[in-house]
């Protein structure tokens, strides 16, 4: 018996935008797959939250836009749509071309680790935010213990590698005015639970 390999299903830009709208679930999409989004476990949750409340009460009245998961986000050089965990944008908001639902401008990206998506997000999703001129801040938050990592861009192809391990370490943004410490940015988290 001979078994045929499946064959892939590649789709336009515009198929993508059709299904998404009127999908009940989120996905990526990348180089013409489209790719279901895992919910997120409480922990992921709550982190998420604390993180955006943080980032919301720090930059109140300022020229920033603060965003959590349900903001997609376009990487026009790859290309992505992509639902970050959370994004911040400085000064106006560009939007997508022809779209008012789907953000450009991203200066500071911030995502949740978990066992299913931990490569992507450190490897070519990285590498995919880097392709966005005005991106400058990568922060990436282990929702297993505590352990935080941070790249923030000097001079183009040059970043600034930080972790934090520990629940007074505060974690000071490079590209917004904000700092938490890793007791808030994990506050309520069970390691236990997951």
């Amino acid at each position: 018996m001979v078994m045929q390999a499946e064959e892939q299903k590649y789709y336009t830009l515009e198929d993508y935008l059709e299904l998404e709208v009127n999908s009940q679930e989120k996905h990526e999409y990348i180089n013409g797959e489209i790719v279901l989004m895992p919910g997120g476990m409480p922990n992921h949750n709550l982190i998420i939250g604390n993180f955006y409340a943080a980032l919301n009460f720090a930059l109140k009245r300022q020229p920033y836009f603060v965003f959590f998961s349900d903001q997609r986000l376009w990487i026009p050089q790859e290309p992505i749509y992509t639902y970050p965990d959370i994004l911040v944008v400085e000064g106006a908001l560009q939007l997508q071309e022809g779209r008012k639902d789907t953000i450009t401008n991203p200066v500071m990206i911030a995502e949740v680790l978990s066992n299913s998506t931990e490569g992507y997000d450190r490897g070519n999703k990285f590498k995919f935010y880097r392709t966005i001129p005005c991106f400058q801040e990568y922060v990436m938050i282990d929702q297993y213990s505590m352990h935080v990592e941070r790249y923030y861009k000097t001079e183009p192809h040059q970043w600034i590698f930080s972790e934090y391990d520990s629940a007074e370490s505060i974690l000071a943004l490079h590209t917004v005015p904000c700092e938490i410490s890793l007791a808030d940015l994990y506050d309520k988290v069970d390691f236990e639970q997951e």
